[in-house]
């Protein structure tokens, strides 16, 4: 695989074989006489789940596939366990994240999953046993040790150099910037392991800022006017919450300022659950329709 990978020209047959190893990995699990939570804690336990929505939509429609296959009969279509499984990774996260602060009711759920099985209904019983499962147990989803974020790095949004002003001490430092899974890294050389600071872009805005010091600036803040909740690594190891109301960074020119800005807004805004969803309702919908 890696010396094809290395020396195959064109992109269309390590696409099929990119599918073929997807395909083989998902039929490596037994989904058997399991209902659709049990069967995705087994998915998700099994490895991470990526940030990129193509990559997250090719995962879930092999899933779906596969549950399909070891279920005959459960749905109608690839399409409605497709749509539920997201459903279901949703509810998670809103019943779960201590951020929400308005949980889903058992009502909400069924109502958010009208017709999705081909036009009809999916009966009560089973999405009420679904929602009282999640509610119940969260997703169990690997973690890195916390010794090596290779992976996290291997593939940004973005990368490159910023400066950035201090917290306390307001100096200009030169830092080296990475954009991944929606959060914002950055580490003193392109060559360190983790990072010194991490900033979660939830719930943050970015804009341009003039800056009588600095050309090219952006700013990072919280549109509440929050304290923005990041961290950063002190010179003894310990982990520390940082200290700014907001970040200030400039870059060496225009273009490398707007494409962070641009960048940075992608991230913050993306949600690739509810993307992939809705386009897949509308076609259950289309087809029902004709």
């Amino acid at each position: 695989m890696a010396e094809f990978l290395y020396k195959e020209e064109g992109s269309t047959r390590r696409e099929e074989m990119h599918l073929a190893v997807l395909r083989a990995f998902v039929a490596l699990h037994e989904f058997s006489d399991l209902n659709l939570v049990q069967a995705l804690r087994s998915f998700l336990w099994s490895f991470r789940l990526p940030g990129e929505a193509q990559k997250i939509d090719r995962m879930m429609e092999a899933f779906a596939t596969r549950y399909c296959f070891c279920n005959p009969g459960v749905f109608q279509s690839t399409d409605t366990c497709y749509i539920l499984s997201f459903a279901i990774i949703m509810l998670n996260t809103s019943l779960h994240n201590p951020n929400v602060k308005e949980k889903p009711s058992l009502q909400y759920f069924i109502s958010m999953n009208r017709g999705i099985n081909n036009g009809e209904n999916l009966p009560s019983e089973l999405l009420t046993k679904l929602y009282a499962s999640i509610r119940s147990e969260p997703f169990k989803i690997p973690e890195d040790d916390g010794n090596d974020l290779t992976l996290t790095f291997f593939n940004p949004d973005r990368e490159g150099w910023l400066l950035k002003i201090g917290g306390r001490v307001k100096t200009w430092k030169r830092r080296w910037f990475i954009l991944t899974d929606s959060c914002l890294y950055y580490f003193k050389y392109t060559t360190d392991k983790d990072p010194i600071g991490i900033i979660p872009l939830e719930n943050l805005c970015v804009r341009e800022l003039p800056d009588t010091s600095k050309p090219f600036c952006l700013e990072l803040f919280s549109a509440k006017g929050q304290k923005v909740k990041a961290c950063k690594t002190e010179h003894r190891g310990r982990v520390v919450q940082g200290k700014h109301q907001s970040y200030k960074l400039s870059a060496s020119n225009v273009e490398e300022r707007d494409s962070w800005i641009q960048a940075i807004r992608a991230s913050i805004t993306k949600d690739p659950f509810y993307d992939l969803v809705s386009v897949r309702k509308r076609k259950v919908i289309s087809h029902t329709s004709l």
